[in-house]
């Protein structure tokens, strides 16, 4: 069973550049994207019906044009919530808790901390977002529910999770206190798929689209698949999909076991 999610950068956007292609040619059972930036009665029908998937399903932000998620699954899902509970949180459409079995798929367009003016203004707002997802996860956790929250986090957790660290300590989305909010999750259990396998640096999934910045590989890695304990014995691989273009961001993906849903 394989999850992929990727942050599109406006899904209309992405659809001319090749969306269904890939779509089509990914071997994935659950699809995720960030950012879809439309109303679903907004999107082309085969974008909103692609073929060989069963079900699709799409959360829009009030906002024109901003925000949004959407989820594309082989096989329907049992049921999906997308809502936090907070109004300022909900109207910006970042989130799909979708159930599949015994496995439940959060699809999540984390907050930016930078203000309109990139000020970090939004940083507080983010990690509350942050905060009220913990808590809304926190007893599925503890109960050894089988989960996965996937999405761009918009932080790189680590020094390794971005080319130029140094640089960057001022900036959202390597910020100390945004830092210390991932470290939470880590710590409370949830475990970050793609280190757990790759150690190595080098790996990002967003890069900047200045000229030449993605060919040089100047990268931050803000697109995450966590496990929690419950679902980690069926996750066999994660990766990162570098050469699949159409966003500034990339796929990121998770193998498990198909064993996880019953």
């Amino acid at each position: 069973m394989r999850i992929v999610s990727w942050n599109v950068n406006g899904l209309r956007s992405a659809h001319k550049k090749g969306f269904l292609d890939w779509l089509a040619a990914e071997k994935a059972d659950v699809v995720g994207v960030q950012e879809v930036r439309a109303r679903e009665e907004q999107l082309p029908e085969e974008v909103r019906a692609p073929k060989g998937w069963r079900a699709t399903h799409f959360v829009s932000a009030v906002r024109p044009g901003y925000s949004g998620v959407g989820l594309f699954a082989r096989k329907a899902p049992d049921d999906v919530e997308t809502v936090l509970g907070v109004k300022d949180m909900d109207d910006e459409g970042r989130l799909q808790v979708a159930r599949f079995g015994r496995l439940m798929v959060v699809n999540c367009y984390f907050p930016n901390g930078n203000g309109k003016e990139r000020d970090n203004s939004r940083v507080p707002f983010k990690l509350d977002f942050y905060r009220r997802l913990f808590e809304r996860l926190e007893k599925g956790l503890r109960d050894g529910e089988r989960v996965l929250v996937m999405g761009d986090f918009n932080t790189a957790h680590q020094e390794i999770d971005l080319a130029r660290p140094k640089d960057n300590r001022e900036t959202s989305g390597f910020l100390a206190e945004e830092r210390e909010e991932f470290d939470r999750w880590i710590r409370a259990g949830w475990v970050d798929t793609f280190r757990h396998f790759e150690k190595g640096t080098g790996h990002y999934s967003w890069w900047s689209q200045r000229f030449g910045v993605r060919e040089r590989n100047v990268g931050w890695r803000l697109d995450y698949v966590l496990a929690s304990p419950g679902a980690m014995p069926y996750v066999k691989r994660a990766a990162i999909h570098p050469h699949i273009l159409g966003s500034d961001h990339c796929p990121v993906s998770v193998d498990l076991d198909p064993k996880v849903r019953r």
